[in-house]
C-alpha cells in the first residue's frame, strides 16, 4: 500500500481498544475489568472466548509495531487499560502497568507512529462496579478524572492526542 495516493498530512493509523488486543489479564498486576468478569458468563460472548489472551499485544507490542510500520502507517489510536494503571481503579497505582505503556509508546515514536490515546475502552475495573455500581454512580466519574490526571500527567511528554472515552460500556 502506498501513501502516495493520500494528502502530505493524512493521519493513516489503526485503532484497537485494549482489552481486545493487549491479553496478559492476569500479568503484573492488572486488576479485574468488567469485561473480565462478563466474558466468563456462560453464553454471554460466542465461543466463550475472553480477552485473556487476545492478540498478545502486551507482550509482542515491538512486534505489532512492526508489522504497523510496515503497513506504512503513522498513527496508532490504543486505549490505556484502567485496571492495568490502578488495579482496584483508585488509589494505588501500578507502576508494572504504567511501564508497559511507556514501552509502547517510546516503540511507535521510534517508529515515527504518533500514538492516540484513549484513557477509557470497555475495560472499567470491576472494583468500582461492585463498589459503587459502575458509571451509574457520581463518584465512579470523579474517579475517573483523577485516574485521567494521573495517566496524563505521566504520558503527556510523549503523546499529543487523547480521547477521554470511546464505548462506555
Amino acid at each position: 500500500m502506498s501513501l502516495f495516493s493520500f494528502p502530505e498530512d493524512f493521519v493513516f493509523g489503526a485503532a484497537t481498544s485494549a482489552y481486545q488486543v493487549e491479553g496478559a489479564v492476569n500479568k503484573d498486576g492488572r486488576g479485574e475489568s468488567t469485561w473480565d468478569r462478563f466474558c466468563k458468563l456462560p453464553g454471554r460472548i460466542w465461543n466463550n472466548d475472553s480477552g485473556d489472551i487476545a492478540c498478545g499485544q502486551y507482550h509482542f507490542y515491538k512486534e505489532d509495531v512492526e508489522i504497523m510500520k510496515d503497513l506504512n502507517l503513522n498513527a496508532y489510536r490504543f486505549s490505556i487499560a484502567w485496571p492495568r494503571i490502578f488495579p482496584k481503579g483508585e488509589r494505588k497505582p501500578n507502576p508494572k502497568g504504567l511501564d508497559y505503556y511507556h514501552k509502547l509508546i517510546d516503540e511507535l515514536l521510534k517508529n515515527e507512529i504518533e500514538p492516540f490515546v484513549t484513557l477509557f475502552h470497555w475495560d472499567l475495573p470491576q472494583a468500582l462496579e461492585d463498589k459503587y455500581g459502575g458509571w451509574r454512580s457520581k463518584e465512579v466519574s470523579k474517579i475517573f478524572a483523577d485516574y485521567c490526571a494521573y495517566v496524563v500527567d505521566n504520558l503527556k511528554d510523549k503523546v499529543k492526542y487523547w480521547t477521554t472515552i470511546n464505548e462506555i460500556s
